[in-house]
This record gives C-alpha cells, structure tokens and sequence, in this order.
C-alpha cells in the first residue's frame, strides 16, 4: 500500500531542497521528523511538513502503525519560476529566475518477513504433496 502526501510551489530552489531530502532518504519518517527540526537549512520545515501529512495520512485514512512504514520514494521536481528582471548599465536589464519545487513524498508499508510465507517453503510442500499422489504402493 503506498500513502502520499505532496507540497507544491514552496519557494525554494530544488537543489537546494534535494541536498536536505538526500540526508533522510534512508531513515525511517519518524526518524526523519525528528531530524528535520535540527537540519539548519530553510528547505528542512516544507520537507518536515510533508513527511508529517504523509504520516497523518497513513494513520488516519488507512489505519496504518508509524513504527511499520518506510519512505518508498521522496521526489523534488521543478515547480513555477518567476521571473524577475535586474537593471544594469546602459538602461539594459538581466533575468533573474526564482525558483519553485514540488515535493512528493510517498510511504510504504513494510511488511514483517515472519508473517509471509516462504517461496521455499511452498515449493517443499508442492513437492512433497505432488510426490505422494504421484506414488503407489
């Protein structure tokens, strides 16, 4: 099951917002939040806000414990730029870009490998159970 949560349009540069989403990308989202509040950079509070929906998402729309959910994938994208103009000499102007990112943030139930049954397993018991209709005695 995949839960998502996105933000659009934050006012931040997406590289600047992909340098902090590189150092949570292997933590669990709790963990993540709690670092997100340390991390002194300006993209930390809109990344900290998504992963905190997505988690909200999770527990109250599909029932799902926090402590069993890991980030799937954490995506920045461009967004809008705006553009603004820089007077220089001679009555001439420069551009000057100011740019936006989305953010998308997807989470995904881990599930535990205790509870799932082995591919191995399965084969034995088709196996043995072939085995025994097959045979005569």
């Amino acid at each position: 099951m995949e839960i998502a949560a996105t933000a659009k349009n934050i006012r931040v540069s997406p590289q600047k917002v992909r340098l902090v989403v590189d150092q949570i990308k292997q933590m669990k989202p709790q963990m993540a939040i709690t670092m997100l509040e340390y991390v002194n950079k300006r993209a930390a509070l809109p990344i900290k806000k998504v992963v905190a929906s997505a988690l909200a998402n999770a527990k109250h729309n599909f029932n799902v414990d926090e402590n069993s959910l890991v980030f799937k994938s954490l995506q920045v994208t461009e967004g809008r730029r705006f553009k603004r103009w820089r007077p220089i000499s001679r009555g001439r102007a420069h551009s000057i870009l100011k740019r936006t990112s989305h953010i998308k943030v997807v989470l995904e139930v881990k599930e535990d490998k205790t509870n799932s049954p082995n591919k191995s397993n399965m084969s034995n018991k088709k196996k043995l159970k072939g085995g025994q209709n097959g045979s005569k005695s």
